[in-house]
């Protein structure tokens, strides 16, 4: 089955840290840019970093730069987000997303949730 499946949520509080995986299945992440968004409660989804399929170009989000870290293994099949220094605006759902570099379709996880609180 092709899909994506996110890991790594929880509770933290602020200041702290926590990494997301990104794990698919299905399809290799080697020709596929992968990406996290995140949707807080009552807003829309955004995106917060992407890595190219290569890893040459990576781009964040001016809320998460410099804060969190987008990384990728290809041999893996993985896609990481390391965040830390995390703050009350960062509680949200975090979403893995792989789009085709080249031909196919793309994938969305069901979300991983990170609740910052004290």
């Amino acid at each position: 089955q092709e899909r994506v499946v996110e890991s790594g949520g929880g509770k933290v509080q602020p200041g702290g840290s926590l990494k997301l995986s990104c794990a698919a299945s299905g399809f290799l992440t080697r020709g596929y840019h992968m990406s996290w968004y995140r949707q807080a409660e009552g807003k829309q989804r955004e995106m917060i970093a992407s890595i190219s399929h290569l890893s040459g170009n990576i781009f964040y989000a001016d809320s998460v730069k410099g804060r969190f870290t987008i990384e990728r293994d290809n041999d893996k099949n993985e896609a990481y987000l390391q965040m830390t220094g995390l703050k009350l605006e960062d509680s949200a759902v975090y979403y893995c997303h792989a789009s085709p570099a080249f031909l196919g379709r793309d994938y969305w996880g069901k979300g991983t949730l990170v609740t910052v609180s004290p």
